[in-house]
């Protein structure tokens, strides 16, 4: 799998500065009795070709902090930086151009269009961009994930797992910096979980793409090169090499280790436009976390096909 995956220079990588960081970030829901401070004081970095899992309880906190990292979600204050952008400074169509421009998305529920094949899928990204694909990246990722000759298939005509690797293939077909995965073994079997992980570790070793990944799983999280565990707004633990320090019955005490008399902080959902909704965007910019997505520039289905 891994010596299909081009490789990146040492220079290109520049391990030195982190990709992703936040300062003092707090997130608050609500107000008076029903505030809820999802977030509290959060200090993160992510390096530069890092693979980082994100753990800890329900309502811990975890999947607010991608919310925020991503700009899918606005901080209620602190400092989010990613890949030399302010994220605070930035208005909604900045905002957009940069999640474009720079993020991968990797979701449980895979997303895919349904009445595209694979390949078309894979290139969404690109022609929403008005980019065209590079072509032997294109091959390489195809080939690498098992896809050569499922490119002409519906998503009704493939697998759990081969819809996961379209999901994954479309993420990094744009050369991402970071790539974001929320659950993305949720949905798949062990078999299938494995091969994802395994190539998100080599996107991140051999490619110097930063991956982070939100997850309940300490086996996924086994495949990272450290683990963040939060629990009421607070990063509680900074695990490295999790493969060996982090274990299921580790991760199963969190959800039992609540302070008595201390509620568990349930946040609401951040909604997202689906991507059926994303092809149809007509290139205004995104006002809502419910237009997160929405892209500069209409989509055009023969532009930048290969």
């Amino acid at each position: 799998m891994s010596s299909t995956i081009p490789a990146m220079s040492a220079r290109q990588m520049s391990l030195d500065l982190p990709i992703v960081s936040a300062s003092r970030l707090v997130k608050v829901y609500g107000s008076d009795e029903t505030m809820v401070r999802a977030l509290d004081e959060v200090d993160v970095a992510f390096q530069t070709g890092s693979f980082t899992a994100i753990m800890g309880p329900s309502g811990s906190g975890k999947s607010t902090l991608m919310h925020c990292l991503t700009g899918l979600d606005r901080a209620t204050s602190g400092q989010i930086w990613l890949a030399g952008n302010r994220l605070d400074s930035l208005d909604d169509t900045d905002l957009t151009k940069l999640r474009r421009d720079e993020i991968g998305f990797i979701f449980q529920s895979f997303n895919l269009l349904p009445t595209h094949t694979a390949k078309e899928n894979i290139l969404l990204p690109l022609n929403l961009a008005g980019r065209r694909a590079d072509k032997q990246l294109f091959n390489q990722l195809v080939d690498s994930l098992g896809l050569t000759k499922r490119l002409n298939h519906l998503p009704s005509q493939m697998s759990g797992g081969e819809q996961q690797r379209v999901a994954v293939a479309r993420a990094l077909v744009s050369q991402p910096k970071v790539i974001f995965a929320d659950e993305p073994t949720g949905a798949l079997d062990s078999k299938n979980s494995t091969r994802l992980l395994e190539y998100l570790r080599d996107a991140s070793t051999l490619r110097g793409q930063t991956i982070i990944m939100v997850t309940h799983d300490a086996t996924a999280a086994s495949f990272a090169d450290r683990a963040l565990v939060l629990a009421d707004g607070h990063i509680i633990d900074d695990i490295a090499d999790p493969a060996h320090h982090l274990t299921a019955a580790t991760v199963r005490t969190w959800d039992t280790s609540r302070a008595p008399g201390v509620p568990e902080v349930m946040v609401p959902e951040v909604q997202t436009t689906t991507l059926s909704q994303l092809a149809q965007a007509t290139g205004t910019p995104a006002t809502s976390p419910a237009r997160a997505y929405s892209p500069v520039g209409a989509y055009d289905p023969n532009q930048g096909a290969l």
